[in-house]
């Protein structure tokens, strides 16, 4: 497994269990074992499934695992393949059969990885026009699932307290609703320290899943 995708799953799983009052260890070493499988990929999201499948209580985190497995095949497991897999037919197919899958997170974690890659300092703004590419007539399906995000980007300089109050004014159906807080708050202070931790947590709108969120990001990016 990747390292920086072993501790951004262990800080999520674990941060979660820690709120939520539940034994992390029910769930990591199955995690572990799907993640590090020798075997096609779909073959290892079957193997994931069926570990939440076995810890309903982890249901919530599911789809944020399997963000965390797309970055960790394309980190790991494509370097074993022919140079030009992902243009293939097979990946196509696995692109295909795993539309419904996973969400916006798997974006963060790809925009953050080219950050470490070309030795650029993460931000809101560069995330949104220069990696989302927003502001172009051709990406308007991105524009749509982060217009929240873009009318709000000067919450990035305002207190949790503030980020929590808009996150819990979006709707249900907002593709980003259980993403807002976390991502805004990772972008206000990307290394939190013990304090503002504490802050976070205090004001998190949906305690387990927005600290899980956060913590996950935070260890991928260190």
């Amino acid at each position: 497994m990747d390292t920086k995708v072993k501790k951004a799953l262990e800080a999520a799983i674990n941060n979660y269990a820690k709120v939520e009052q539940i034994d992390g260890q029910d769930i990591l070493p199955g995690l572990a074992s799907a993640f590090e499988l020798d075997a096609p990929f779909m073959d290892k999201v079957e193997a994931m499934d069926a570990v939440f499948d076995d810890n309903q209580r982890f249901e919530e985190l599911r789809e944020y695992s399997f963000d965390l497995l797309m970055i960790n095949f394309f980190a790991e497991d494509v370097q074993k393949l022919e140079e030009d897999y992902l243009d293939s037919e097979e990946w196509e197919a696995i692109e295909e059969e795993t539309l419904d899958r996973g969400s916006e997170l798997l974006n963060i974690l790809l925009y953050l990885k080219e950050c470490e890659d070309d030795e650029v300092e993460p931000s809101l703004d560069d995330f949104l026009k220069e990696f989302l590419l927003v502001e172009e007539d051709e990406f308007q399906d991105e524009y749509r699932i982060y217009e929240k995000v873009i009318a709000n980007q000067i919450l990035i300089d305002s207190d949790y307290n503030e980020i929590a109050k808009v996150a819990k004014g979006l709707s249900e159906d907002d593709e980003l609703v259980d993403l807002f807080y976390p991502l805004i708050s990772f972008f206000n202070e990307q290394k939190p320290n013990a304090g503002q931790l504490e802050e976070y947590a205090q004001a998190a709108p949906n305690k387990a899943l927005d600290q899980a969120l956060l913590q996950l990001i935070i260890n991928y990016n260190s």
